[in-house]
């Protein structure tokens, strides 16, 4: 975990204990992304419901871009019961439970629907059960998106073209293995460094969903886009499971039901927002469109990472996961 120092530490300390006053129970919530993104947007629509059906009794204070430190620093701060909230992506989450992993390998889903199949269904409650013995608890699975390709060197069209380039992935194993079969040097970094690393050349080039792309302002030090949509990044809404043994269980029910209201909320909001964004960094970048038969290298070129992975993640759960998306097609 990262040490908070100096000043701003003092800040931060300052904000989190004057948080709440009046209110009996505190939620402080934080997020990587920026107060434009749909994520923050969600957890404002959480915190209206929240403040409301509890009567006040519950305040949810919102903390975006990374003021409360990156995504493991706030998952650690959960489990000592330091903050109470924060929505990470799946990837780092596998330093915790391992069997996140399934979500990170390439190509498994083929769309949002059948994310949503599989996130809503058995597998998805079946990991969010883990979460408690890590200490917290997943109330819903939001939606960051399929990832896209980026970077300021030239345009990828096959995975032939990503030769050479450093790529800056989260710090998350598969998708460092992926992007190697691919041919390209992956480079793990905290989402809060990225945007200078760019732009001093330290990596060559990013994957994130077209909103991130937009609202992080990428198109500034990237020009070329490719839509690989490798990996679906869920997101999830997590509490502390210090904090949420704390609450009364009217109040659980309030806090739960405003995480399932505002999952629907952000899945809509969230594909709205990344295709409107899509046609606006048309007009700044370079944006390649991939072919079936184009996209179809990029999975052909991913297949040894199923293999590779398969004991650490378990046999059975990715069958499962093959067999529910199959049926789904059906």
């Amino acid at each position: 975990m990262k040490i908070r120092t100096g000043i701003a530490a003092l800040i931060l300390v300052g904000l989190l204990a004057t948080a709440g006053f009046g209110a009996e129970f505190t939620i402080n919530a934080g997020i990587g992304l920026n107060d434009k993104s749909a994520q923050f947007q969600s957890l404002k629509f959480f915190k209206e419901l929240v403040e409301k059906n509890s009567e006040g009794k519950i305040e949810v204070v919102l903390f975006h871009s990374s003021q409360l430190g990156d995504d493991r620093t706030m998952m650690e701060a959960l489990k000592m019961g330091t903050q109470e909230m924060t929505c990470p992506s799946t990837a780092p989450m596998t330093a915790f439970v391992n069997a996140y992993k399934i979500y990170d390998l390439p190509f498994i889903f083929a769309n949002e629907e059948v994310a949503d199949y599989i996130l809503d269904g058995p597998v998805g409650k079946k990991l969010l059960d883990m979460l408690p013995a890590q200490g917290m608890i997943g109330l819903a699975y939001w939606e960051n998106g399929f990832r896209m390709l980026t970077n300021s060197v030239h345009s990828v069209k096959s995975p032939e073209d990503l030769k050479g380039l450093k790529i800056r992935t989260m710090e998350n194993p598969i998708h460092l293995a992926a992007f190697k079969v691919m041919g390209a040097n992956p480079t793990p970094m905290a989402f809060g460094e990225l945007f200078s690393a760019m732009q001093q050349k330290v990596v060559d080039g990013q994957e994130n969903p077209w909103g991130t792309i937009f609202l992080q302002n990428f198109f500034e030090v990237q020009k070329f886009a490719t839509d690989t949509g490798h990996v679906y990044s869920p997101f999830v809404l997590l509490i502390s499971r210090i904090f949420w043994d704390k609450l009364p269980d009217d109040m659980k029910k309030v806090v739960q039901s405003a995480a399932d209201l505002a999952k629907v909320h952000n899945r809509e909001i969230n594909r709205k927002m990344n295709a409107e964004y899509l046609e606006k960094l048309k007009e700044k970048m370079e944006v390649t469109i991939l072919t079936p038969e184009q996209k179809a290298a990029f999975q052909q070129a991913c297949q040894p990472i199923y293999d590779q992975f398969a004991k650490d993640i378990g046999e059975d759960l990715i069958k499962e996961v093959q067999k529910l998306t199959s049926e789904y097609k059906k």
